[in-house]
């Protein structure tokens, strides 16, 4: 391999402020490897390094010098709090310096029993602590305040974390975040939590070792202790649909849920249903309980409050939409219509009417939530409520970054709007 160094900076005159080196490295492929020094961790004493692979071509050793000095500009901009402004994202990052009275990781490790080296290891994720000494530190960061002030160099990328990444939502996630960190010139990496729950190993921790600049969670809960483990070391964090309602320092993305129930049920109640029942999401939610409590608003506001036996409750399943809807389809006086909480619900229903012969929209109306793919080519096509997963995302994403960057957003809460989405599964009742 060919070792091509390259300087930038007076780094042999005395006085001179030393400043980063870029390598360009020549792999046996014809691709070059650019390599930046980064400066020492303080806790490992070990050296960092900010690395990226120009694919090989006429125009490699030109990309290549693009790559070094953008590097040594992320890390000048590190280095040097007052830098100019500049339109990367990681280059907006102003790291702070330590401030009277707050703790130094020689005294968190005095007040965990342990060593610094062990406290710098618990901070960067890396593995050699046992769980129990791991969890000790780790209370003594969150209790104590602890901050990471050091300027760290962050990897170029936002990491984006499910609960289970099959399905079209996720997909919309994935494509909005990406766009925005694209734009600045970052990465995006996906860790499926439902994966590694299974393993025994935590996300957060995962997280920490990969130094990312900024997470955003998806559909998913957090403890207040993976909370803080990110804080502690510095890692902005966004909640994108959380499950519940997030501690107020934790931004969160979401959909106008509750205006999307009132527009489903305002919707069968103009085409003249009266006995309209739900098939709604788990009630530990937060977007069910809020689809649900629109639906129930709206029946409300036209003098027909919601019957509560045509109620049911289920997780976001095919199967659960199939099993409520064959138990209501059932009853001595079945419903005309059914709103659902999510599409794949309302899959369900469309399934249980089939095997008991009933029509759709002719003897019964469904409506669902989300607009996933899939249920513009059912039979017939579903009316739903559209969530704007991709531009949820992209607000995430936006998010995160202006906390990488060291602002505060304009505002914790983002709510997008939803759509209803008039197709052929809803007629006025026989």
């Amino acid at each position: 391999m060919e070792l091509i160094l390259r300087y930038r900076g007076s780094m042999g005159t005395p006085g001179a402020r030393r400043q980063a080196r870029g390598e360009v490295e020549r792999l046996p492929s014809g691709s070059l490897r650019v390599r930046v020094y980064a400066g020492v961790d303080p806790g490992s004493g070990k050296r960092r390094y900010l690395t990226e692979t120009v694919p090989a071509g006429p125009a490699a050793d030109r990309e290549a010098e693009a790559v070094r000095t953008r590097l040594l500009d992320q890390v000048d901009a590190v280095r040097n709090p007052r830098a100019a402004e500049r339109p990367d994202a990681l280059a907006e990052v102003r790291p702070r310096g330590r401030r009277r009275g707050e703790l130094t990781v020689a005294a968190v490790a005095r007040l965990a029993g342990v060593s610094a080296p062990t406290v710098s290891k618990v901070l960067n994720g890396r593995p050699g602590v046992a769980a129990t000494t791991r969890r000790r530190v780790e209370t003594a960061l969150r209790e104590h305040g602890y901050r990471r002030p050091e300027a760290v160099v962050r990897s170029p990328n936002v990491e984006v974390v499910f609960f289970g990444m099959q399905s079209y939502l996720a997909v919309g996630v994935m494509h909005g975040v990406e766009r925005v960190a694209g734009a600045h010139r970052l990465a995006v990496g996906f860790t499926d939590a439902a994966r590694q729950s299974a393993t025994g190993r935590s996300w957060a921790h995962d997280l920490l070792s990969r130094q990312p600049c900024g997470v955003v969670v998806v559909h998913l809960g957090f403890t207040s202790e993976q909370h803080g483990l990110l804080a502690t070391s510095g890692i902005p964090l966004v909640a994108l649909d959380p499950t519940g309602e997030p501690e107020h320092s934790v931004p969160s993305v979401g959909a106008a849920n509750w205006s999307g129930g009132i527009a489903a049920a305002r919707h069968l109640l103009s085409l003249g249903h009266r006995r309209i029942a739900v098939v709604a999401g788990p009630a530990d939610r937060m977007c069910a309980r809020a689809r649900l409590g629109g639906i129930r608003a709206a029946m409300a506001e036209h003098g027909r409050p919601l019957d509560e036996r045509l109620v049911r409750v289920g997780q976001f399943a095919f199967e659960e939409g199939y099993e409520h809807a064959r138990e209501l389809l059932r009853l001595p006086e079945p419903p005309t219509a059914v709103l659902c909480g999510n599409d794949l619900q309302a899959l369900g229903v469309y399934e249980a009417a089939r095997q008991a012969g009933l029509r759709i929209p002719e003897d019964l109306s469904v409506v669902g939530f989300d607009d996933i793919p899939a249920v513009r080519w059912c039979g017939p096509p579903m009316t739903t409520v559209r969530q704007p997963m991709v531009e949820m995302g992209a607000a995430a994403a936006e998010l995160v970054l202006t906390l990488a960057a060291g602002r505060v957003p304009a505002q914790s809460r983002v709510e997008l709007a939803t759509t209803l989405v008039v197709r052929d599964s809803t007629a006025p009742p026989r």
